[in-house]
């Protein structure tokens, strides 16, 4: 890699991805340097952060939380802003070479919009942002020259297995799921599962979200979105296969019949540390995976009658338009209230595609109409609460 260390702002800094993100800076100081931390309300978090790497900005979106956060830093080197709009502020600012995009759900897209427009690098962690507004992100993306590393384990792996192929043609692209928690569950069982048990994933550490999603399968519908967007297939390229040992992340099938596979056990800080050294692979002390201790890889197929989120999102892709803007946004609303404990876990497949069928459909929406399609969305999906 080059002698200059890159400069880095992590926003969502205090969650899962982003507190592995440091990890990865942490343990190479010689080729990253953090300019930028934020995050939504863990301001505790922040600070201790912000006191360890002293980067030039820290954001609290949360500004009920900002004189804390001022107070804590002060007499420190660090411009420490609050609110939404300094988050994007931030996202653009001119030393930055690389943005981490792990904000949660809907929130990452305006930051993400205006790194993009600043000819940021983007590690792209919140897959929201394509899942919301796919067709626009790549259409700046491409104007603006930037270049867009996934962070997904599923999308960073397929990222890798394309890597050196040109313009070989891709016939499928295919993306491993864990099948989550419940994957054995009959229908009867799944009516009666508590939060705690949706948060036990058994293969990942995950931010609660995140973890809910993966139990629904929704992630699987949103990373089949953010592929169709990042990889320029069509829906019926990609098929989605449930692998339990989270063992293989994802693999591409080209028309010759090959089929490219990575691999590596489920920790999220090998994706993280490749997007941020992309092209380049360098050291790392994570664990290696050892074929010996493996009795097997199995795979099966998801079983969508059980599991309906994935057909929603596919659904909701084959529409168009503002349609998976509704989607994710129902999801959010759904997702919160169960962890709320306001509903039940079938409930949320309900929310959602009853979510979709009520909020106006627009073929082709700008960047105000997905704004006005997410609260409407939200708006309609708590009145079904």
């Amino acid at each position: 890699m080059e002698n200059e260390k890159r400069q880095i702002a992590v926003l969502g800094s205090t969650g899962s991805i982003g507190r592995q993100a440091l990890d990865v800076v942490r343990d190479n100081r010689n080729l990253f340097e953090i300019y930028a931390l934020t995050a939504n309300n863990n301001v505790e978090l922040l600070i201790r952060q912000a006191r360890e790497f002293l980067p030039e900005m820290v954001v609290i979106a949360n500004e009920g939380k900002y004189a804390q956060l001022k107070e804590a830093l002060s007499g420190l080197p660090i411009k420490v802003w609050t609110g939404s709009n300094a988050i994007c502020q931030v996202a653009g600012a001119e030393p930055i070479q690389i943005v981490l995009t792990a904000m949660v759900g809907y929130s990452g897209l305006q930051p993400t919009i205006s790194a993009i427009r600043a000819g940021k690098t983007i590690a792209l962690a919140n897959k929201e942002t394509l899942v919301v507004a796919g067709e626009l992100i790549m259409r700046l993306a491409q104007e603006n020259r930037t270049h867009i590393i996934p962070v997904d384990s599923e999308h960073s792996a397929i990222f890798q297995c394309l890597a050196g192929e040109l313009n070989n043609p891709v016939e499928k692209i295919i993306l491993t799921a864990s099948g989550g928690p419940f994957r054995n569950f009959s229908q009867e069982q799944l009516a009666t599962v508590t939060k705690k048990e949706a948060l036990q994933h058994p293969n990942w550490n995950m931010g609660a979200k995140v973890t809910i999603d993966s139990a629904t399968l929704m992630n699987k519908g949103f990373e089949m979105i953010e592929a169709k967007w990042l990889f320029d297939v069509d829906m019926k390229q990609i098929e989605i296969v449930v692998h339990p040992q989270s063992i293989i992340h994802s693999m591409v099938q080209f028309e010759d019949s090959s089929i490219k596979a990575q691999l590596g056990l489920p920790d999220m800080h090998l994706p993280i540390q490749y997007a941020l050294t992309y092209p380049h692979r360098i050291f790392s002390r994570f664990e290696r995976l050892n074929f010996n201790k493996l009795s097997a890889l199995t795979f099966e197929k998801p079983d969508t009658r059980k599991f309906r989120n994935p057909a929603l999102a596919c659904e909701a892709a084959a529409r168009g338009g503002n349609m998976p803007c509704i989607l994710n946004a129902a999801n959010e609303i759904a997702v919160l209230a169960f962890l709320e404990d306001r509903i039940g876990f079938p409930a949320m497949s309900n929310i959602i595609e009853k979510t979709m069928e009520r909020v106006p459909f627009i073929a082709s929406p700008d960047l105000d109409d997905y704004m006005q399609t997410d609260m409407e969305a939200r708006a309609k999906a708590l009145s079904m609460i």
